[in-house]
């Protein structure tokens, strides 16, 4: 009788437990009393990811929560992203941060959130096209802005080419870009465009209608001046997202270099500075056979860094993934606690070979 006593004891203990710790994430706490938010990301294990989560996890120190940090292997698995937020919302979290692969994967997850209002924060590229009302803010660059900043730095150095340009001897500037479909892509060529328009056109002796910006239709706005003769800005987007592509579009602007007096290339992600390092021998050619040539990329990678730290290129911008992680968790205990929240721009920083050292911006230079 005595065990069988005992027994209960022990197992009225473990049910009032298991009680306690559901009722524990039942109300968005974890066991230690402490208000539970999941961080669920595009990736974890490369060191963009690793910078984004140490940020959050700087957060969650400061706000007094407690966080789960994870992603995919890649960003193409986009299953396993969807099954990381299944079992985030099992643990009844007070608010989840999200960078979407695929919006249309979680829009069921995003409905459920929102009815149970549990606020979603995007983080990153955020989520893109979610249910009206379920994403309460955004913690991401603002990708005009950023690429709007390597137009300042550029018409720094080529300002002087642009007011000796004529019509028939007229200047190019390039922008390149991966695609014709991503926003993230598409505000940074946009940026960079419309920003170096307004400073030819408020810097220099030239108006907009001696400005001219061609190629592809997707960065082409009916506001852009598009009959000027003295001043090209050409939109290139390769044939595809593929490495080779991107390596051909650069060539063929590398090829019309002295013909078409270009001035100047922005390349507005990883990818197509990979492929114009590719076209140019790791960027050796571009302190060689294009000496006069600035160029200047979006984000870091081994190459990249070694391309702004050997002069071959200008500089780069670089999103801040620390900020992104810290806003995305702060956001995401402010909207818990009831304050309202809107979107935060995490800012860019602008590196060169003498400035990539620094202890603001090192950080911030990921492989």
């Amino acid at each position: 009788m005595r065990v069988s006593k005992r027994f209960a004891i022990a197992l009225l203990s473990v049910v009032m437990m298991a009680s306690f710790t559901a009722g524990a994430f039942a109300s968005g706490q974890t066991e230690g009393g402490k208000p539970y938010i999941a961080v669920v990301s595009k990736g974890e294990q490369h060191d963009f990811w690793q910078q984004v989560k140490l940020g959050a996890n700087a957060a969650a120190d400061e706000y007094g929560v407690d966080i789960t940090f994870e992603g995919p292997p890649s960003e193409s698995d986009v299953q396993i992203q969807v099954e990381m937020l299944n079992n985030a919302m099992a643990k009844k979290p007070v608010a989840i941060a999200l960078a979407a692969l695929d919006t249309t994967s979680v829009m069921d997850q995003l409905q459920e959130c929102k009815d149970g209002g549990i606020p979603v924060i995007g983080f990153d590229s955020g989520v893109p096209n979610a249910p009206a009302g379920s994403i309460y803010a955004n913690a991401s660059t603002d990708n005009y802005n950023a690429a709007g900043l390597a137009a300042e730095k550029m018409f720094e150095v080529i300002k002087g080419d642009i007011e000796a340009a004529t019509a028939s001897s007229p200047v190019t500037i390039v922008v390149m870009n991966q695609d014709a479909a991503g926003e993230s892509l598409l505000s940074r060529g946009r940026g960079f465009r419309d920003n170096m328009v307004e400073l030819i056109a408020s810097q220099t002796s030239l108006s907009e209608s001696d400005i001219k910006v061609m190629g592809n239709p997707a960065y082409v706005d009916a506001k852009n001046p598009t009959s000027g003769s003295k001043v090209m800005i050409e939109m290139v987007v390769p044939a595809s997202a593929d490495a080779s592509d991107s390596m051909s579009a650069s060539n063929a602007v590398l090829s019309k270099v002295e013909s078409a007096n270009v001035l100047g290339i922005f390349c507005s992600n990883e990818a197509t500075v990979k492929g114009l390092l590719a076209a140019t021998n790791d960027g050796t050619d571009l302190g060689s056979k294009y000496s006069g040539l600035v160029v200047i990329g979006f984000d870091a990678g081994a190459g990249q860094k070694n391309a702004v730290r050997s002069g071959y290129f200008m500089g780069s911008i670089t999103q801040d993934p620390f900020s992104i992680g810290y806003k995305a968790v702060e956001l995401s205990f402010m909207a818990y606690e009831g304050k309202s929240v809107s979107d935060v721009d995490t800012g860019a920083k602008f590196y060169t070979a003498d400035n990539m050292d620094d202890a603001d911006i090192k950080g911030l230079l990921y492989d």
